[in-house]
């Protein structure tokens, strides 16, 4: 009986049941495995007092300013959504409350990234540099 579904149906049995072999692929050889690495032991280091340290300032840091950052973005879109009235008002000429706490916006990411370059060149590149030397790393 021809198959209706298919109509241009393979005529090869191998083709039928999806056993037909990959073309262009080169026999499988067995790698060997690879050289073990002579760097620096990674997994030691991450659980060392040095590292625990590091990623300690680091949050620090990080999670509080996230934090804030993101509650002052979703009162900024709460406002944008719900306070239509608010947002509208003018502040001078056509510039609005919406506007410059869009402005805002721009500002306070500029202010953060400062803000956490002027932190992590005081705080966390002693650190990253003291890490490095107890290690070995130093060197690249």
């Amino acid at each position: 009986m021809p198959d209706v579904a298919r109509p241009y149906a393979a005529s090869n049995a191998l083709e039928d049941t999806g056993q037909m072999p990959a073309l262009f692929v080169r026999e499988r050889q067995s790698a060997p495995p690879p050289p073990r690495s002579t760097g620096p032991d990674f997994d030691r280091i991450q659980h060392g007092k040095e590292f625990v340290a590091l990623r300690k300032t680091f949050r620090r840091f990080v999670f509080p300013m996230s934090l804030l950052f993101f509650t002052w973005y979703m009162t900024f879109v709460l406002l944008a959504a719900y306070a239509h009235d608010f947002m509208s008002r003018k502040v001078w000429g056509e510039v609005n409350v919406g506007i410059l706490l869009g402005l805002g916006q721009f500002a306070s990411t500029i202010l953060i990234t400062i803000a956490y370059l002027k932190f992590a060149n005081k705080r966390l590149d002693p650190q990253v540099e003291q890490l490095r030397a107890s290690v070995g790393a130093g060197e690249r």
